[in-house]
């Protein structure tokens, strides 16, 4: 089987198959199209699927010219119908692995893909799963599953792996392209075809591993990194506040030591949706020893408040002004969890909408990449635009995401007091009414 597969994957017959065509999905079945292997995409919204067979795209790191001519080559096509699957020689599952009401991970997605993948899968099928999830996912729960579905067994009849995806939205540098790619396999034949068949694909570099379970491990510790460290950032900008001293100017300084520090920044809490959700991962099979991940969850605890900090620095600022929180007009600005991308999920910027109108304050957004925002089945549509005029009519403006295309300027000039959540307003030279995390 190694060896067939490998000519395949040479010679460039491999038909791929990509579960889901969110913002890992859509990327990697283009660039397994560009790269020359008939791709073939599977979402159960119809809507993304009739968006691809149009080319018509809806992911931002993806290339509108890129997606409409693989759909016109017929090199990427997409359905909603799970038998696809017997027609692929590679599976990649990039289904969300969220977590539930209760702050464990819900891995429904993943469980109902295997599911049906094993209904369809072939003789001589690779599978690797790319979704984020705890340590042990690949070989305690998908191995059996895509076992007894198929009848097939994992090693002889197909390989199974897992290769964490790392996309990173809105990186003007590393795309899914050249990201280096980590792969960890059952098996070493299905380590080295699993891994063949992303260097045929991938410019970046690919690092095998022994197992899955380090490849999913690693890509918690990716984010878990940053998680601690951010919590570590804002912990140190509450304490900042109480000693009058910028912490931003104290990272700023910091950042010029040529080693042994990475610079990370204070905000109004965690998004986007890897590194506020893994840790959670790990600490949930963590407990399964008997293990508690002590530092994590203090910093997922710090980074959890820190939108509640933040509307209470807010409340204290209108306070100066001899407003109460209570009645006052508060736009936010930025409702994407990062700057100068479209991407909402588990944003901060949300809860920290919810808990102002909560208080009582009367809350509109603007976010020039985002018009509304759904959560929990409610739709919150945003301003369409703001000039002089809008900001003058709000007593605070709270800057929730530093996106680069705003006029600070002009917000500045125009804003009775200004919380800066993000330091996006640094650059601004009249800082009376701006105050900053």
């Amino acid at each position: 089987m190694k060896d067939i597969l490998l000519k395949k994957i040479e010679e460039k017959t491999i038909v791929v198959g990509v579960v889901g065509l969110g913002y890992v999905g859509l990327p990697l079945a283009v660039e397994k199209a560009k790269a020359g292997f008939k791709t073939i995409g599977f979402d159960i919204q119809s809507q993304k699927v009739d968006m691809v067979n149009a080319g018509h795209n809806y992911i931002g790191d993806v290339v509108d010219k890129d997606l409409k001519k693989i759909v016109e080559t017929k090199m990427l096509t997409a359905t909603t119908d799970f038998s696809f699957v017997k027609d692929v020689d590679f599976v990649a599952i990039c289904v969300p692995t969220p977590l539930d009401e209760h702050q464990q991970p819900d891995i429904s997605y993943v469980k109902n893909s295997t599911i049906e993948i094993a209904k369809y899968m072939k003789p001589g099928t690779m599978v690797v799963l790319e979704s984020t999830t705890y340590p042990g996912t690949t070989e305690e729960l998908i191995k059996p599953l895509l076992e007894e579905g198929s009848g097939l067994k994992c090693g002889e009849d197909f390989y199974l792996g897992f290769s964490p995806e790392r996309v990173d939205p809105g990186n003007a540098v590393f795309k899914t392209k050249n990201t280096p790619k980590v792969v960890g396999a059952i098996g070493e034949d299905a380590t080295e075809v699993i891994s063949a068949m992303y260097r045929a694909v991938l410019e970046g570099d690919v690092h095998e591993v022994s197992s899955p379970a380090v490849a999913e491990m690693e890509k918690i510790l990716e984010n878990t990194y940053r998680n601690i460290n951010i919590g570590l950032v804002n912990e140190l900008a509450i304490l900042c506040n109480k000693m009058g001293i910028s912490l931003w100017e104290v990272i700023d300084a910091a950042k010029t030591k040529p080693y042994g520090f990475q610079a990370f920044y204070p905000g109004p809490g965690l998004g986007g949706h890897c590194i506020p959700l893994d840790p959670y991962y790990l600490s949930w099979k963590a407990r399964e020893f008997g293990f508690h991940t002590s530092m994590i969850e203090s910093s997922m605890m710090i980074n959890d408040k820190m939108p509640e900090y933040c509307v209470e620095r807010a409340s204290k600022i209108l306070n100066r002004n001899k407003k109460a929180l209570n009645g006052s007009r508060v736009l936010v600005l930025g409702v994407a969890y990062k700057q100068d991308i479209d991407d909402y999920r588990e944003s901060p910027a949300i809860p920290v909408i919810q808990i102002l109108e909560k208080n009582g304050a009367e809350v509109e957004f603007y976010d020039p990449y985002i018009s509304e925002y759904k959560e929990k089945g409610i739709v919150k549509k945003g301003l369409e635009r703001i000039d002089e005029k809008m900001i003058q009519q709000f007593d605070l403006v709270m800057i929730t995401c530093g996106h680069t295309c705003l006029d600070y300027d002009m917000i500045q000039k125009n804003a009775k007091a200004i919380f800066d959540t993000k330091n996006a307003m640094k650059d601004v030279v009249e800082r009376e009414n701006i105050e900053v995390l």
